[in-house]
């Protein structure tokens, strides 16, 4: 990654009101940490940083900061952490690592994908992006503004693993290499859909039978009326006859 120069100015406002004041004066406060050198408060016109910014791939900037009436003339620094304002996006605050040259440093890296995958275009796949960000080691100057993997020949239910992906020269991806960065998922088949669809509810199909084993219970057939007088006519008979024997048989016997 190429280094860019960036101006930058001491900083003595701290306090919440004096900080606004000078956001509004086209300012962004800023910090600069590093091992060879206690952290200092900085601050940086907003303009130059939001430039540098759209005119990036990534927010992994590499920096010549030159620091007005310091010491040194400029401090190689990474840009670590950038502060959006949520609503407009405007630049708040601004950390910046100081790093050394021929010292290796960390930091994660986005990934981006090239290609249209084999699954999705002819098998109506879908491209499934897992990790978004790769950690790597590397020297300043070797750090890559991004990383790009080409998914043209990921077919479906295939995968590009950590430890498949090629680094660029003097870098290395730290990780596990059996993590999946990207995949190509298999589409949903429409029975399964259809057939999901169709399967009443548990509660419909009991409330069904409930309502048939009353109707079965309470109404009594059209037809079936007559004969069930008939019935009860027929057994009240019987229990005429099964009085009037005892009394018979009595009558015989005196």
């Amino acid at each position: 990654m190429k280094s860019v120069a960036l101006k930058a100015y001491p900083r003595s406002q701290v306090q919440r009101a004096e900080v606004t004041k000078l956001r509004r004066a086209g300012r962004v406060p800023a910090t600069i940490y590093g091992r060879q050198a206690k952290p200092q408060n900085l601050e940086i016109s907003a303009k130059e940083i939001s430039d540098l910014i759209h005119h990036s791939v990534s927010e992994n900037l590499l920096v010549d900061l030159s620091v007005e009436s310091d010491a040194r003339s400029k401090r190689l620094a990474l840009v670590k952490e950038i502060q959006h304002h949520p609503l407009d996006g405007k630049v708040l605050h601004v950390d910046f690592h100081e790093v050394a040259e021929n010292e290796k440093v960390t930091v994660h890296v986005p990934v981006e994908t090239t290609g249209e995958a084999a699954g999705v275009k002819t098998g109506g796949g879908t491209l499934e992006h897992v990790l978004f960000k790769l950690k790597v080691r590397c020297l300043p100057k070797d750090l890559p503004e991004q990383i790009v993997i080409d998914v043209t020949a990921l077919e479906i239910g295939k995968a590009v693993h950590l430890g498949e992906i090629k680094a660029p020269e003097g870098v290395e991806i730290l990780g596990d290499k059996h993590i999946t960065v990207v995949a190509v998922a298999a589409p949903r088949a429409e029975e399964e859909v259809v057939a999901t669809e169709a399967v009443p509810a548990a509660g419909d199909v009991e409330m069904t039978k409930e309502k048939k084993e009353e109707g079965a219970e309470g109404a009594a057939p059209a037809k079936g009326a007559a004969p069930a007088k008939a019935d009860a006519k027929a057994a009240a008979a019987g229990d005429k006859k099964a009085e009037a024997k005892p009394e018979a048989k009595a009558e015989k016997k005196k």
